[in-house]
């Protein structure tokens, strides 16, 4: 799985307490009890990843940047009531509790300044990540009885980026749809994406990404559709102008950074067409020369363009590849996309329809 280059934490994380409502700033070493449900079973463990910018103000002041982060609270949200019984429902805080309790109250700790100064200094991409655990010390099956919202801060200079390699990995399946876990961003799905990066790198020892294909292993290998990365979504580019966004499902997290790309993307002409992609399809294109690109797209890397996805059949033998086609202007329509992405957040773009972004001063 792509790892983060440059990360630097804060050195203070939060953590409230959904039952007592209590807040308090914690060491960011702070450690979670050994016999906590959410260590032996992953029981109320779902997390977030959420992308900000810190600039200096005229005045001197700090100012922090986000884009479309309510759909990323509201994510983290449905990903608490997932993993709690329903008469707990009532504990998850509103998107609005949640703006409170990361901005007004971590982010303006007074021991928090000095990370957003240094991180307003160099530039840097920052990266919130609230999660959630049971703090109660028991390793029963059952819901949790202390569940918390905990969540740290970093700053990092590169995500995956480019040029990657990735491998089609149809033996493996990342999420069940019957279950509806594959839109959400849960602990329990990611274990499956790092034994498909591994798998992947049996098969290509240079890989960085594995493809996912549906939950559907009834059915023979091409008909099944194209899902996920192994930790992000993704677009295909294709000779005639259009890009593909595979539609959302059970089997695919609501990606918040995908929304804004494909925004931008249909702001610069681009018709954005969102549907299946069969494996079937995927390759038959690649014969014919009409795959221009392979994306993906997610938080912390915004959009990178894969340089060789490599196709196996059903057991794991190498079947063909696809590499991109630099010269198409599609391709750099695509690297055109992701800068202005990261431009809306510095404030030197202007969001398209679509994007919204939230500033706050500290």
């Amino acid at each position: 799985m792509a790892k983060f280059e440059g990360i630097q934490w804060a050195e203070r994380q939060m953590r409230f307490g959904l039952v007592e409502r209590d807040y308090e700033l914690l060491p960011a070493d702070a450690k979670v009890f050994a016999v906590s449900r959410s260590i032996h079973y992953a029981l109320f463990l779902t997390f977030e990843g959420i992308r900000f910018f810190c600039r200096k103000q005229a005045d001197g002041g700090l100012e922090v940047v986000f884009l479309n982060w309510h759909m990323n609270l509201e994510r983290f949200r449905k990903g608490m009531a997932f993993n709690l019984g329903r008469d707990m429902e009532h504990l998850i805080p509103s998107v609005e509790d949640l703006e409170t309790l990361f901005i007004h109250r971590y982010f303006r700790e007074p021991e928090m300044r000095p990370f957003f100064e240094a991180m307003a200094t160099l530039g840097t991409q920052g990266y919130l990540r609230p999660f959630t655990v049971d703090e109660e010390q028991s390793i029963g099956v059952t819901f949790p009885a202390r569940p918390s919202i905990r969540a740290g801060v970093n700053r990092y200079d590169r995500y995956l980026g480019e040029p990657f390699g990735g491998v089609v990995i149809p033996n493996l399946v990342r999420a069940v749809g019957a279950n509806k876990t594959g839109c959400l961003k849960l602990g329990i799905n990611y274990l499956m994406s790092v034994k498909a990066i591994e798998e992947a790198k049996r098969i290509v020892p240079e890989a960085a990404a594995a493809l996912f294909l549906d939950d559907e292993l009834h059915l023979p290998l091409d008909e099944r559709c194209v899902t996920e990365w192994d930790s992000s979504c993704c677009l295909f580019a294709l000779r005639d102008g259009t890009v593909v966004k595979i539609p959302e499902s059970n089997l695919i997290l609501p990606s918040v950074t995908i929304q804004g790309i494909t925004a931008i993307l249909r702001d610069m002409g681009v018709k954005v067409e969102e549907r299946p992609l069969t494996y079937g399809e995927l390759k038959a294109r690649t014969r014919v020369n009409e795959l221009v690109a392979v994306c993906s797209v997610g938080t912390a890397g915004i959009l990178n363009r894969c340089a060789k996805l490599v196709f196996v059949d059903g057991r794991g033998h190498i079947q063909g590849a696809h590499t991109p086609d630099t010269e198409h202007p599609l391709y750099a329509k695509l690297a055109e996309a992701k800068e202005y992405y990261w431009n809306v957040y510095r404030g030197a773009a202007k969001p398209v329809a679509g994007m919204t972004v939230y500033k706050y001063t500290l």
